[in-house]
């Protein structure tokens, strides 16, 4: 093992310079040196969202709009806010010749990027090309114009200040080879000096399986993941906002939510399957197999140690670590009486009809006769799943809603009560409880309720099985 860190910078963390500088760069991780590290960076905060669509309200950004067809224009106009936006960031970050030298590196992306984009729809307009098949690729070349923006600068801006920085480029800009993402990373990383020069690399990576396919959005997590394998990093860190606490602070109060300290992977797949900012499953698990410590920190409070997630810490007495969930989750319903004794012949073709629209199961319910999947999907997509049903199942009563889950997580949470305790303070919200799930690893509960509940429901489980307690363990079981 080595005695370097692998760190992630997350969206806003890096759009604040100063602090990513001061609280990470020198930060008490650097008290007898700045380098055996790796810096892995996100695009500046909003920037991603203008390139693709906004993560969380759908709006529309470059890409979202030149999807949509090819004899609408509109996406220029989109690409050219885009480029107003970077170059106000860079405004804001250097002066005079630096400034230039920053505007013309991102313009240059820019300009080809809109000249590939000009080119493709002309060509699409043509019948014999589809744009669909092609939409992959604008999607991935799209993504990494945030990510070499947020690198390059900071790599100058980290030279200015007297640190041996280094601009790593793994977006395969005009790259004439298509590589693996190890054999990528590997290439970009071989003359690299970490005893003496700190990497600042980009989160997006191309790579011939295509990152976004599999991770989307996360792709930054996976690029990060495999960079600590592959260089057998002592310890990977992720930089956020905020501290991976016991349940978020805006629902439970500042005072209430606390840093949880320590846990482990099978805690944190349990969060990124909600889509909490944890970190997505698939990139942990590269590091889960190979030992490396995940730590995850609040870039605004750099002398706090985060929290540290690894593979065999169990809490020394059963507890509920964590509270948090998610909402807009579909509830889809297939009830057939045929099912009896045919339900495997009935999972196997939900399964499928589910993977052919790329919708993530966030639960799943299975009695005699009845299947329902909990799904994290637009309306849109829910209404095709349901088609696709009713047409292979016709004999089928189907039904759809729209719920909210909340699930209590802990290394250790195999205590007599606890979940009767959990089910009777919501009750006592009078929060109905629409279905729930406990696995026999006994590491997480869930409860699927109205999602006008959830807030109420989050701060209700949060004050019985986190707030109350006695040396950190829960107190209010059941009686």
């Amino acid at each position: 093992m080595n005695q370097h860190t692998v760190e992630k910078v997350g969206g806003t963390s890096m759009s604040d310079y100063a602090a990513v500088r001061d609280n990470i760069v020198r930060g008490p991780s650097a008290a007898n040196s700045l380098y055996q590290r790796i810096l892995v960076v996100s695009a500046y905060s909003g920037i991603t969202n203008a390139l693709l669509e906004h993560k969380k309200t759908g709006e529309p950004g470059v890409f979202a709009l030149f999807a949509n067809t090819v004899n609408d224009d509109s996406w220029q106009l989109a690409l050219g806010k885009v480029a107003d936006q970077m170059r106000r960031i860079n405004d804001s970050l250097f002066k005079h010749e630096a400034l230039e030298r920053a505007d013309q590196f991102i313009q240059e992306r820019l300009d080809e990027a809109e000249q590939c984009l000009s080119d493709l729809q002309r060509l699409c307009r043509h019948g014999h090309f589809a744009l669909e098949s092609h939409l992959a690729t604008v999607r991935e070349m799209l993504s990494s114009i945030g990510e070499a923006h947020s690198a390059w600068n900071t790599a100058e801006l980290l030279k200015q200040d007297g640190v041996n920085a280094r601009f790593v480029d793994l977006t395969g800009w005009r790259s004439k080879h298509y590589l693996s993402l190890d054999d990528r990373i590997r290439q970009s990383l071989l003359d690299v000096d970490l005893s003496c020069e700190l990497p600042i690399v980009t989160g997006y990576a191309h790579s011939e399986e295509g990152l976004m396919s599999t991770f989307d959005r996360g792709y930054s997590e996976m690029t990060f993941s495999r960079i600590a394998v592959l260089t057998e990093a002592r310890e990977a860190i992720i930089h956020k906002e905020f501290h991976l606490s016991s349940a978020d602070p805006k629902i439970v109060g500042e005072a209430n939510a606390v840093p949880i300290g320590r846990t482990n992977y099978d805690v944190a797949d349990q969060l990124g399957n909600l889509g909490m900012e944890a970190i997505h499953p698939n990139a942990a698990k590269g590091m889960r197999k190979n030992n490396i410590p995940l730590r995850v920190k609040n870039t605004f409070e750099p002398e706090h140690n985060g929290t540290l997630i690894t593979c065999d810490y169990i809490s020394d007495a059963p507890r509920v670590e964590i509270i948090a969930g998610c909402r807009g989750i579909y509830a889809l319903e297939l009830f057939d009486q045929d099912m009896a004794g045919n339900l495997t012949h009935y999972d196997r073709e939900i399964l499928a009809m589910i993977r052919r629209f790329r919708v993530q199961i966030v639960s799943k319910d299975i009695n005699a006769n009845t299947i329902t999947h909990y799904l994290s999907a637009s309306l849109k997509e829910i209404k095709r799943i349901r088609r696709e049903l009713e047409s292979v199942f016709p004999d089928a009563e189907i039904n759809q809603q729209k719920v909210a889950i909340v699930s209590a997580f802990g290394s250790d949470m195999k205590q007599s009560g606890m979940l009767a305790s959990a089910v009777c303070a919501l009750a006592d919200q009078n929060i109905n409880v629409l279905a729930m799930h406990q696995s026999l690893r006994q590491v997480d509960m869930q409860f699927v309720i109205d999602e006008e509940d959830y807030e109420n429901a989050v701060r209700s489980l949060h004050s019985c099985l986190v707030e109350v307690h006695d040396h950190g363990r829960a107190i209010c079981l059941a009686s």
